[in-house]
């Protein structure tokens, strides 16, 4: 079969998912409305009125059906049940994280995201590294370390979520499903527990709905749309868009994180915090420049798109 190159850049494209990463960046501006809610219900709520969000989405693209008889294998459904339970987990640390006053931990976090990956396929798919990813590898450890020196601890917020959204994506790759019938299937599957907690919230009389006011309200309800319009611009783009192309545009969402905890949060930033994130930021480099030379490397080993004739 003759080897095709990878769709060309379009403008469309690179603005759609240009567009998803930047919102997803600036999420913490969205988050902190929501501080004085407690980050569990929030996910709570942020899992039901995505599911109704999305629910309105698939019907309107004819793909529920789609989306459910994918869902009948055990397999697909055990991979989206346990990506879900991941995508809860990185959701709640995150959240938990931003209004906690940690914006420049979170940014980290989603930084170390590309090496992170990069192990888990050494380690869990076996997978051989190249010497630039080791040295990737190595900086930013040592960036790592030199936070755990100077601040006395590990920043476990930053690693909980590399860690947590770095098994999600590997998750991910064992269900056929995309990206938006894939957060469909998830959030169909846990939606019985964030309903289960938020109506035992509600019996209580501790849940938000109903005792927060209709500003509050608004912002509640509207965590669907906050969740679903991203990933739905991201998968429009990354359809126009070369995989090393989308490596690079992954990027925005941690530094505009960073640059809102830093600028707008005023969080700490002193110089032996900033050196660390230089050394991991050299690290990200060498990861991306790597990354660039093997991809042009396997483009122009492949045999060229043979012509048809025009006779």
């Amino acid at each position: 079969m003759p080897h095709r190159d990878p769709t060309p850049h379009s403008l469309p494209s690179l603005l759609s998912a240009t567009g998803g990463y930047l919102i997803w960046g600036l999420f913490p501006l969205y988050w902190k409305q929501l501080r004085g809610i407690d980050a569990t219900e929030l996910i709570a709520h942020r899992m039901v009125w995505a599911l109704a969000f999305l629910s309105v989405v698939l019907a309107v693209q004819g793909r529920w059906g789609e989306m459910l008889r994918a869902l009948r294998s055990p397999k697909t459904s055990g991979a989206n049940l346990t990506s879900g339970a991941l995508l809860t987990a990185n959701w709640l640390v995150y959240v938990w994280g931003v209004n906690a006053g940690h914006v420049i931990e979170c940014s980290l976090g989603y930084f170390l995201v590309p090496l992170l990956n990069v192990l888990l396929g050494r380690f869990l798919l076996h997978e051989r590294l190249r010497p630039a990813q080791l040295a990737a590898i190595a900086l930013a450890t040592a960036g790592v370390g030199l936070l755990v020196w100077h601040v006395g601890r590990p920043p476990w917020i930053a690693l909980a979520l590399a860690i947590t959204f770095g098994l999600y994506g590997l998750m991910r790759k064992r269900s056929p499903l995309g990206p938006l019938l894939g957060l469909g299937a998830e959030t169909l599957l846990l939606a019985p527990v964030a309903i289960g907690f938020l109506l035992l919230r509600w019996h209580d009389g501790t849940g938000a709905l109903g005792r927060v006011g209709p500003g509050m309200t608004a912002w509640l309800l509207s965590t669907g749309v906050v969740t679903a319009v991203p990933l739905l611009l991201f998968a429009r783009g990354a359809r126009g868009l070369r995989f090393t192309t989308l490596g690079f545009l992954q990027y925005l969402t941690p530094t505009c994180q960073f640059l809102l905890g830093w600028l707008v949060y005023a969080e700490p930033l002193d110089p032996v915090r900033a050196a660390a994130f230089g050394v991991i930021w050299a690290g990200l480099a060498t990861y991306s420049a790597d990354a660039l030379w093997s991809a042009n490397s396997r483009r122009s080993a492949a045999p060229p798109v043979a012509q048809p004739s025009r006779a």
